[in-house]
């Protein structure tokens, strides 16, 4: 079992392991992880390999509710031995939830009970909207989930793709009303992806949150499997998102391998050891379809911690936004 450090979200009690696995592939056609068999595999792995902390969410799966549905399965037996995360309300997708807009009181309600019902448990240890609902006033949206957290439904709340501005009012809407608060904050960040340094990542840090960010390995740009000469066949860049390895920055990323040949690490190694440099951030949640991926992940995890000069080195290959206006 690989000795994987245990972080606190934000300013709450809530401890995860510092490598977290993302779900997203639970229930995906076309991978290992489709199945029940292939999903209980990578769950099974993870926990034995110290990743305890799951993140999914209700839209995941061939069919909403997939991913969910193998996880609750899987997981019989062994649910105490993780911290499970789940989203609700993506605005993007449409469950056929009714009683209104995905950040209502009524909304809010019906699908934690979904998501209940299909992880077969009796609580979510983080609940989080997964996107912003511009149609609800937080203070709907805050009471509703308060109210889960009361009932021990739910054991503390989060949001996903809020904007450094939105996390700010989210914090005092809470403090106003003595609301329950948000403890994290999911967005997109990586090497590859640094926008949220901008404003996200501030408003994190000032406001006590936890940070989790997804695409933290740019669908496996960021591991070395990948160079200008292609990459593993059966990955999903390869297979469907060619535009992604076709358009990589390859002059920054030949300069990251030999940065990490340097110093005799793999790329995935220095890739989690700088996201991990981050003081606010959590967990690095990274999606595994087989075994061996998550128990990769959770080595790398612990495997390198960069130094001040690493980190302007670093830098210098993949500009910070301020660096680069």
């Amino acid at each position: 079992m690989t000795d994987l450090p245990q972080r606190r979200v934000g300013a709450s009690g809530l401890l995860v392991s510092a490598v977290g696995l993302g779900c997203n592939n639970f229930g995906r056609p076309g991978t290992a992880t489709e199945t029940l068999e292939g999903t209980k595999a990578v769950l099974d792995a993870a926990i034995d390999a110290g990743v305890t902390f799951l993140d999914t969410a209700d839209i995941y799966g061939a069919e909403p509710g997939l991913s969910e549905t193998l996880m609750g399965q899987a997981l019989v037996g062994r649910r105490d031995e993780v911290v499970l995360a789940t989203k609700f309300g993506h605005s993007g997708r449409d469950l056929g939830i009714r009683g209104g807009a995905k950040g209502s009181r009524s909304y809010v309600r019906r699908a934690v009970e979904a998501s209940l019902r299909r992880l077969q448990t009796d609580w979510i240890d983080l609940y989080q909207l997964h996107t912003p609902d511009n149609e609800t006033p937080m203070e709907e949206t805050l009471d509703a989930l308060g109210d889960l957290v009361r009932e021990g439904k739910v054991r503390y709340i989060g949001h996903s793709n809020f904007s450094g501005w939105q996390i700010a009012e989210a914090h005092f809407v809470a403090l106003q009303r003595h609301s329950v608060p948000y403890v994290s904050a999911q967005n997109e960040y990586s090497l590859l992806r640094r926008d949220a340094e901008r404003n996200v990542l501030r408003a994190v840090e000032r406001y006590g949150l936890g940070f989790f960010p997804y695409f933290p390995l740019q669908n496996g740009l960021l591991t070395g499997k990948f160079t200008r000469a292609g990459g593993p066949d059966d990955s999903r860049i390869m297979r469907q998102r060619r535009q992604l390895w076709e358009n990589a920055p390859w002059d920054a990323l030949d300069a990251y391998q030999s940065f990490c040949d340097q110093r005799g690490i793999t790329m995935l190694e220095a890739t989690f050891g700088w996201l991990l440099s981050h003081s606010s951030l959590s967990s690095v949640i990274a999606g595994a379809t087989r075994p061996e991926q998550v128990r990769a992940n959770a080595a790398a995890g612990a495997a390198w911690s960069p130094s001040a000069d690493d980190l302007a080195a670093i830098d210098a290959m993949f500009p910070p936004p301020e660096a680069a206006d």
